[in-house]
């Protein structure tokens, strides 16, 4: 064994050690100064194989003291734990079951919102449904007045047909063509009208569809929420169909108003295009039966124009022909009297070449052949004055005879018109579509 001294084992408190890692180690001072005050001595030396392995009594009573002492702390320490133990149990507890009433009170609001929502929804499409199915019936009145206005149409576009088989001086651009003309058009200004309105109220009834599905997976939504909120509320510490979830938060609030505004503006644009097609409907019809009655008008009008004129040409027509007969028997006279002429100048004309046969101073001018000379000359002016008034009465028998086919022309063309307006034209008229008809009903 080497010449050295030993000194006792330092004092190290494993427990202090652990919660304190690697301290350095404390040493009792006392034994320190002792082993100190020994460290040179020769009793020191004798007994160092003795000392190797042992306490000292110093050492005994300082580790004593330290357990007596470590006891006490961790006595303390564990009651100054037990006590807040029991404050933060009773606190906890209190906590837990404020936070739990708490949760209990704002499931009960939330399923009092979810519940107001879901009304609102509720009354909403409800709302949306009746406006939906009072847009479909005017969508059904407009797809019948735009189906009505083809009967105008054809009754128009046959009448400007018709007139068109006019002839003569009565194929005229009359009050009657323009009135149809004005028809025609007005009647498609309308059909391209009602198109575009039917076009709009096919696309606000698929946005009011639309919006409604969105309500009613909302309401659906909200349903499932309320079920699953009412069955939360009827949970509690005893119940046993509970676990651990992870929570999260969710707005909706501001998802649910926006679905009501939208829902509400497209109400409110659908009221507002149901106005418009009634104000349609109506204004189209009125004009419609308005044009109509022009026209009909017009018709009459020109009817009596025509019959007018008609009454007027076969009373000229009557004179004409009565004229014609004058005239003819007119001519017939005067062919007789310059047949009746022709014989007393034959007779004149014989006694004037007889007399030329007189002999000596017995051919003279007497008075008998001055008499003779001036029967002869009136003789001939007579037949040559009669035959220029049997020209003239010849050829005003042809004016008139001209006259006559005119007017009679002129009758059968008034009596074509007048069968093409009245009996044709003015016939169909009387199928046009009431007011009721062409607003859709």
């Amino acid at each position: 064994m080497p010449s050295q001294i030993l000194v006792s084992r330092p004092y190290f408190d494993t427990r202090v050690a652990a919660q304190n890692g690697s301290q350095p180690l404390v040493t009792n001072p006392e034994t320190a100064v002792k082993e100190n005050v020994y460290a040179g001595t020769s009793a020191g030396l004798a007994t160092a194989g003795y000392r190797s392995a042992k306490y000292t009594p110093e050492e005994w009573l300082a580790n004593n003291s330290a357990l007596l002492n470590r006891s006490v702390a961790d006595r303390d320490h564990a009651e100054r734990i037990c006590t807040e133990s029991k404050a933060l149990k009773a606190e906890t507890d209190a906590g837990t079951l404020r936070t739990q009433t708490a949760g209990t009170k704002h499931l009960g609001n939330r399923l009092q919102d979810i519940h107001r929502w879901r009304s609102e929804l509720e009354q909403l499409i409800e709302r949306l449904i009746a406006e939906t199915d009072l847009l479909t019936a005017s969508r059904r009145r407009l797809e019948k007045a735009l189906d009505a206005t083809e009967i105008p149409f054809a009754i128009a576009t046959d009448n400007l047909s018709c007139r068109e088989r006019r002839f003569g001086p009565d194929l005229v651009e009359d009050q009657v063509e323009e009135e149809l003309l004005k028809e025609v058009e007005l009647i498609r200004s309308i059909q391209a009208l009602l198109k575009k309105t039917l076009d709009q109220t096919v696309n606000q009834i698929r946005l009011n569809r639309e919006v409604k599905q969105t309500l009613e997976l909302d309401w659906s939504d909200k349903q499932h929420a309320y079920s699953l909120d009412d069955q939360c509320g009827r949970f509690n510490n005893r119940s046993t169909d509970t676990q651990r979830h992870p929570s999260s938060a969710e707005v909706w609030r501001k998802f649910t108003l926006d679905n009501l505004r939208l829902a509400e503006r497209e109400e409110v644009a659908s009221q507002a295009l149901r106005r418009l097609i009634e104000r349609v409907l109506q204004e189209t019809s009125e004009d419609l039966r308005a044009q109509c009655a022009a026209a009909d008008q017009a018709f009459n009008q020109r009817c009596m124009e025509l019959s007018q004129a008609k009454t007027q040409l076969e009373l000229h027509l009557a004179q004409i022909l009565e004229q014609i007969g004058a005239q003819e028997r007119n001519i017939s006279y005067l062919q007789q009297a310059v047949y009746d002429k022709e014989a007393p100048l034959r007779v004149a004309q014989s006694r004037l070449h007889y007399r030329t046969f007189r002999p000596n101073m017995e051919l003279c001018r007497d008075q008998p052949q001055l008499s003779l000379l001036g029967e002869v000359s009136e003789l001939n002016s007579t037949v040559s004055a009669l035959q220029q008034q049997l020209y003239e009465a010849r050829k005003s028998l042809s004016d008139l005879e001209e006259s006559r086919l005119s007017l009679e022309k002129d009758i059968s063309c008034k009596t074509n018109s007048l069968l093409i307006d009245r009996e044709k034209c003015m016939t169909h008229r009387t199928r046009y579509p009431s007011v009721t008809v062409l607003s859709g009903y």
